[in-house]
């Protein structure tokens, strides 16, 4: 061998694609070649023997499915003769007709369970035919409904008439004569000798839905069966004009219940029932005599196909390795060495898991440009033609009915550590999942944060209230399942017309819900339908002023009763959710100015202002409202800056004044106190409290004056005097100065 026959011979080693392919296609020879020769060492006539066998047992079952067929035609028969009503006539000789439609629906009700029967048939007097579906002449059943050319209404008749035992008629053609649908029946008929009533019967069976229920499938292909009645007429023959004559002579004067004759290419199995006395004759074709010619030329068309085979392989693993061979270089592997087989695997599992990254990223942009374009239609702003074309390549998926409602689900996190596990994916997909579980045809987006928007498509107007019912069950089935660490929020809009240009309108819909809702209601989900407008707010302005003081003399635990009851006054009154907020949120700026405005304390003020603004804002319920507003109360306590040595100061000042309020407390008189002179401690006290000293001093004494007139029943005269006033003109003028109504309309007022 030359060193280039070697280096050719190497080179194909190395090229194991072009091998296995060979050695592959070989294995296929080799199991081909196994099967081959099982068949061979069989033998057709070892088959025939046991498809023969096989086809014994199928005739027999067959037998037994034709006995149980007649045997319930017997049945069917007996029951008709032990229904009632040996005639149908009464005494003056008229059909009673009551008597006729009972024998109908007994026998409608006795047909019913056997598909197979076409008719059952009732006659007294040879004229008069009942059956399930009514009554009518003979004549016009057998020459109108049921004709024949040989079976006519004269013929059967007759042959009611006549002396005949149990009778069945072969199949034949009946037709409708004014119809083209033709039936094949088989026509059985009562005996006249044995009679156990007057009734004279006669059933009509349906060949082809008796071949049904009998399941002729398992005979083997070519076969055919012929059945005979105990006289040798024929009744039935799957095949057509078959002369039956010459074999019924071989088998005449056999005795037993089971003969074979053959016939040229065909075997005919003769079968003797034991119920009836029915012969079945089951033709099949027969075994051909030159077998062994059959298995010579079988064993070389084996030892020949071998040898093709082998052949084929050759050329074919030529022919397939060339494309495998670019397969692989397009895939990256030509420069790889081992199994060019393996290297296309793994090229193949590459781009698939390419094309899974490149399908989920294409369904995430899908995802965020259709949520882009649905928000932007919530804006409310004239858009660019290319936006408006681009919003309506969504539109089908937006609005898939012609009515639509708009939902927002809020979550608040009432479990932070398992909140931080969960990502907004993660959130919008579950809740996603639950809520599509109820509606079918709705659209989840992530507005914001912890805030969702639905679409959900409707009907008619009518479905809105079935809706809400299912998607409150969504959001309180998805609070005890997928998201157990938040409480969900929900708020409905009415129901609008599919346009984009309703859908800021609804948006705003669910916005005002949210806004307006009781800040008691305690629901799931809100119905902006049934939100009523509420204008009876309770915030009083005395009290206001009084925490002011109470904050400024550092009486802590009477500011937090005074926010307790603002609160709960706003809270018995049902306001709104959004009043509510506002109002604390303006109790709050009040208390803010009471806090120590120092320099380095001004960063934290500022920061401290926007938590509690934004944290009020967010509040869900009355008692985070009002726990908010618990939390800056002491923290401004906190911050306010009290030197206890100093008398100088707005905690001495402010208290002092309250204690001493109902006093003659001048400007001398306090300058004495803190022992300074009275145009400094005026220049003092205005700078510090934002108001003069004698108009501060008169809002305390009438802040006490208004809790005198409102739960006292002293005199104008006798609150004055209590109020630091010396006469009761001073007391009125300042009053109505400072209240815009004198004392007397006050106390009315308030009475009222």
């Amino acid at each position: 061998m030359t060193s280039r026959e070697v280096i050719r011979l190497n080179r194909l080693i190395a090229n194991r694609g072009l091998l296995q392919i060979f050695f592959a296609l070989q294995l296929v020879v080799g199991i081909m070649f196994i099967f081959n020769y099982m068949v061979y060492k069989n033998s057709i006539s070892g088959i025939y023997e046991k498809v023969t066998e096989n086809n014994r047992m199928v005739i027999r079952n067959i037998i037994q499915s034709f006995d149980a067929s007649f045997t319930s035609i017997n049945n069917l028969m007996f029951n008709i003769h032990a229904l009632p009503y040996g005639q149908i006539v009464d005494s003056s000789g008229q059909q009673d007709m009551e008597k006729v439609l009972l024998l109908e629906d007994s026998l409608a009700r006795m047909v019913s369970t056997m598909d197979y029967v076409e008719n059952a048939i009732i006659t007294y007097d040879y004229k008069l035919a009942i059956t399930p579906n009514g009554s009518s002449s003979m004549e016009a059943l057998f020459d109108r409904k049921y004709t024949n050319l040989k079976y006519n209404s004269m013929f059967w008749q007759n042959f009611i008439r006549s002396e005949h035992d149990f009778t069945v008629f072969p199949a034949d053609t009946y037709s409708e004569i004014d119809s083209t649908v033709k039936k094949e029946l088989i026509v059985a008929v009562d005996s006249s000798r044995l009679r156990m009533s007057n009734k004279k019967l006669m059933v009509l069976i349906d060949v082809n839905k008796l071949l049904s229920s009998i399941d002729l499938k398992g005979m083997i292909p070519g076969a055919s069966l012929i059945v005979l009645d105990a006289n040798r007429n024929l009744v039935l023959s799957t095949e057509k004009d078959l002369d039956l004559v010459e074999i019924l002579n071989d088998v005449y004067f056999n005795p037993s219940s089971e003969a074979s004759v053959k016939r040229e290419n065909f075997e005919y199995n003769f079968y003797k029932s034991d119920y009836n006395g029915f012969i079945y004759i089951n033709k099949l074709p027969y075994k051909f005599q030159n077998i062994g010619s059959v298995t010579n030329a079988n064993q070389w068309i084996m030892y020949g196909a071998i040898v093709l085979a082998v052949l084929l392989s050759v050329l074919l693993s030529i022919y397939l390795y060339r494309p495998v061979k670019n397969i692989v270089q397009l895939l990256g592997g030509s420069n790889l060495k081992g199994n060019d087989f393996v290297k296309i695997q793994s090229g193949i599992v590459k781009i698939q898991r390419e094309n899974e990254s490149l399908r989920s990223q294409m369904h995430l942009v899908d995802s965020e440009i259709q949520r882009g374009v649905f928000l932007q239609t919530l804006d409310g702003l004239p858009h660019s033609r290319e936006y408006e074309m681009q919003m309506q390549n969504h539109y089908a998926d937006l609005f898939q009915r012609r009515y639509f409602m708009m939902a927002a689900i809020h979550l608040i996190p009432v479990d932070n550590r398992e909140q931080q596990e969960w990502s907004i994916e993660d959130i919008t997909e579950r809740l996603r999942s639950e809520v599509t579980g109820e509606l079918e045809h709705v659209v989840v987006f992530h507005e914001e944060h912890l805030r969702f928007l639905l679409l959900i498509s409707v009907d008619i107007p009518a479905e809105r209230k079935k809706l809400l019912k299912k998607l409150d069950h969504c959001i309180r089935q998805a609070e005890e399942t997928g998201l157990r660490s938040f409480r969900l929020q929900g708020c409905i809009s009415r129901v609008f017309e599919s346009k984009i240009s309703n859908c800021r309108e609804a948006y705003q819909d669910v916005r005002n819900g949210f806004q307006y809702r009781d800040v008691n209601g305690n629901v799931h989900l809100i119905d902006t339908e049934k939100i009523s407008f509420v204008t009876d707010i309770y915030f009083p302005l005395q009290k206001i002023e009084k925490l002011s003081n109470c904050l400024m003399t550092g009486k802590q635990d009477e500011a937090m009763d005074i926010v307790n009851e603002v609160i709960e006054e706003n809270s018995g009154k049902h306001v709104h959710h959004h009043q509510l907020v506002h109002m604390a949120q303006t109790m709050f700026l009040v208390m803010l100015k009471q806090a120590d405005t120092s320099e380095e304390n001004r960063y934290e003020l500022f920061r401290m202002e926007t938590e509690m603004m934004q944290r009020l804002r967010e509040a869900y319920s009355v008692d985070q409202v009002r726990e908010a507003l618990m939390e800056g109360l002491r923290r401004i306590m906190a911050m306010r800056n009290v030197d206890s040595k100093s008398k100088l100061n707005p905690a001495f000042i402010s208290q002092y004044i309250e204690l001493h309020y109902m006093e003659n407390l001048y400007l001398d008189h306090m300058a004495e106190v803190l022992d300074t002179s009275s145009k400094y401690f005026s220049n003092y006290f205005k700078k510090t409290f934002g108001v003069n000293y004698v108009e501060y001093l008169n809002k305390v004494r009438l802040s006490h004056a208004r809790e005198y007139l409102r739960n006292s029943d002293l005199s104008i005269a006798e609150i004055g005097e209590k109020t630091g006033y010396t006469n009761s003109s001073t007391f009125t003028t300042t009053f109505k100065k400072y209240c815009g109504v004198s004392p007397s309309e006050y106390r009315k007022k308030a009475a009222e």
